[in-house]
């Protein structure tokens, strides 16, 4: 996988910050407030990790990040590019990975966020793929992230982790940043 140049939660927070500007009853500042990667927390929101076993229909990318923030990036004019959802040299066929950006320009301001089912045997063998390549793994209660050497990271958190997958139970997901995969919430919980 060739590092792509991203910008994850510094327009998240963008997102957020012209979302609770349009609900205040002064009118909306004419200018974007500037956000350093030092006003970002460094500590991610708990994750929500449900069964992939959940009956919920095709995953798409406005329905695997939560509604209010593919209804925000839209509002900037961005759209989602939807491509195959790749680890390594295994595509997932049954996957999602979508970049949200202004598809209309070349930009590096872009986010990805990305979904898919897997089975025990492709996620070991992914996994052993890409730390063999440089990537670093961390077991913790959530499942196994699997990032990229932040050497090499374009851009990354304010935790210093650049593009991050996390493998758990019969899943895996994808986003830009560690911090970003909270975003990612495939299936919804019911």
């Amino acid at each position: 996988m060739t590092p792509r140049r991203l910008l994850a939660p510094a327009a998240a927070l963008l997102v957020a910050s012209a979302v609770l500007a349009g609900c205040s009853s002064s009118a909306t500042p004419e200018t974007a407030p500037s956000i350093a990667p030092s006003d970002i927390p460094s500590s991610p929101a708990p994750e929500v990790t449900p069964s992939a076993s959940a009956p919920v229909g095709d995953p798409t990318c406005d329905t695997i990040i939560p509604a209010a923030t593919a209804e925000d990036f839209t509002s900037l004019g961005w759209s989602a590019q939807m491509e195959p959802f790749r680890i390594g040299s295994l595509e997932l066929a049954d996957g999602i990975q979508c970049k949200w950006g202004d598809q209309t320009i070349a930009t590096d301001r872009v986010q990805v966020f990305g979904w898919a089912p897997i089975d025990e045997t492709d996620s070991a063998s992914a996994q052993r793929e890409l730390v063999a390549s440089g990537w670093r793994s961390e077991t913790t209660s959530n499942g196994i992230y699997v990032t990229e050497n932040p050497d090499w990271a374009i851009f990354t958190d304010a935790d210093g982790y650049g593009i991050t997958y996390l493998f758990g139970d019969g899943w895996v997901k994808l986003a830009d940043t560690r911090q970003s995969l909270v975003l990612v919430e495939w299936p919804p919980v019911a």
